[in-house]
């Protein structure tokens, strides 16, 4: 059986890559361009994607494929309905990183309110000219009291929930499907959690009911002083809007770990540096210890395939 792993690059140093090769022969590829994808699937039995696209293209072309593995939660570079109408099983991966993803939403946003970045080049450049011990010029707040409004009640929200909760602050949350109705948090409309909530997360998926949900017209209606965290996916949040509402101090602050295209386009207005705007390259997801988890579930989903 013939194992093609079409972008390893997107999973760094992990653990267990070698223990695929029990299966049959492996193949791995640091990254695979779309003209790429045909001459290295073509007689592949199974085939491990991150975000190289599996389409109809793909499908067609190779006769022999019978499993793809999704190296994500996210299916959505994979054709599913085509993929099953030619009997192609296809698994992803869920529950791995939902520690890392909570903890990540909390970096960045301690990170924003506490002004990290500033106060850290002002130690380098200017504290040892200061006549006193301490520099005040970037106030900060503490989260007990605030509101935290989540947007996504999954796995992730609801573990970001509990971290907010242990700071003391006040967790609502929308549910963008409408099928969670949880008593544990309190459930608000979506307009009611933009004007009420201090802090802001998003942990929802990219769909029909998602994207582009927040624009200018949201962001008018949350608080001055509130924060915009985004760690589910990128087309959920207009850009282009969100720098004009930070360049026009309509919210606070946002920080950003995911983009509408990734990686980030070299026209981005993202790219002109704020104060308010802190972003990271779609690392959420990628503790060490999440990476390993993924790879010892996509193994046990190639297992359970082969048991078949």
């Amino acid at each position: 059986m013939k194992i093609v792993f079409l972008d390893t690059d997107t999973l760094g140093d992990v653990d267990s890559l070698d223990q695929f090769n029990e299966y049959g022969e492996v193949f791995f590829y640091p990254f695979t361009q779309l003209d790429e994808r045909l001459e290295r699937v073509l007689d592949a039995d199974v085939v491990f994607t991150n975000k190289v696209l599996i389409d109809q293209y793909i499908i067609d072309n190779c006769p022999q494929l019978k499993f793809v593995g999704v190296l994500a939660t996210g299916t959505n570079n994979v054709d599913l309905d085509y993929a099953a109408s030619k009997g192609i099983e296809v698994k992803n991966v869920s529950g791995y990183s939902t520690e890392s993803v909570a903890q990540h939403t909390f970096s960045l946003l301690l990170a924003l309110i506490h002004q990290t970045a500033f106060y850290s080049n002002y130690v380098s450049e200017q504290y040892s000219d200061s006549p006193i011990f301490t520099h005040l010029s970037r106030p900060y707040f503490e989260l007990k009291g605030k509101v935290m409004g989540i947007i996504g009640l999954g796995n992730i929200g609801r573990r970001v929930a509990y971290l907010a909760e242990a700071f003391g602050m006040k967790v609502c949350y929308y549910s963008t499907s409408g099928k969670n109705t949880t008593k544990d948090y309190q459930q608000l409309s979506f307009v009611d959690l933009l004007r009420t909530s201090d802090v802001i997360s998003i942990h929802a998926p990219l769909n029909d009911n998602t994207i582009s949900l927040i624009g200018n017209k949201e962001l008018l209606l949350m608080k001055k002083s509130a924060f915009l965290l985004n760690n589910g996916r990128g087309g959920i949040v207009n850009e282009k809007e969100l720098f004009q509402a930070l360049e026009n101090q309509q919210i606070a602050g946002a920080a950003l770990d995911v983009f509408q295209n990734e990686p980030l386009e070299k026209e981005s207005l993202l790219h002109i540096k704020k104060d308010n705007l802190i972003l990271s390259p779609h690392i959420a997801w990628a503790s060490l210890e999440a990476r390993n988890e993924l790879m010892r579930l996509s193994l046990e989903n190639l297992k359970s395939f082969l048991k078949k």
